[in-house]
């Protein structure tokens, strides 16, 4: 009962009816509360000050690289880029009703991926190589990466495809 309590201070919903059995509520007001996230960060602040670094010296590293490949992986399915990677290899018919990829034609979508893609395979190549002063210039790449998409990309494809595919339409 404490729960709902609180969940009624926190959110005010009003009841508009029943119709086919189905009660629908509108929302009416909601307080906004800052604890979750003050707590959060308090908790934060105390494993930094408290387990840097003597306790950390106890977790293995290869346990540390498990940990952020697992995050990596599971992120996997919110990155727009690996969803239409995956299309390169799936049927027309079997896209999922996204609206980028019904609006652009296949052929653009495909071409705006791989330019995607060699431009990730070049930042890269260029962080995990084994020149130290290669990997003094990936600022630099990075940087390169604007004009590359500003100037070189949209003579490659049209202006109004390029709009769909960054999420501005």
């Amino acid at each position: 009962s404490d729960d709902s309590e609180e969940e009624e201070a926190v959110v005010s919903t009003q009841s508009t009816g029943c119709e086919h059995g189905h009660v629908t509520e509108i929302v009416v007001n909601v307080r906004e509360t800052r604890v979750t996230s003050l707590v959060c960060h308090v908790l934060i602040w105390i494993c930094a000050l408290f387990l840097m670094p003597s306790p950390l010296n106890y977790i293995p590293i290869p346990v540390l690289y498990g940990l952020f490949l697992f995050l990596a992986i599971v992120a996997l399915d919110d990155f727009e880029l690996w969803e239409r990677m995956l299309l390169v290899f799936t049927e027309q018919n079997s896209y999922p009703p996204t609206h980028y990829i019904r609006k652009e034609p296949q052929k653009i979508v495909h071409c705006f991926t791989l330019v995607q893609v060699l431009q990730l395979a070049v930042l890269c190549a260029i962080s995990f190589s084994g020149y130290p002063y290669l990997k003094m210039l990936f600022p630099l790449f990075l940087a390169l990466m604007i004009p590359i998409r500003l100037k070189l990309v949209p003579k490659m494809i049209q202006e109004k495809y390029l709009k769909t595919l960054d999420g501005f339409s």
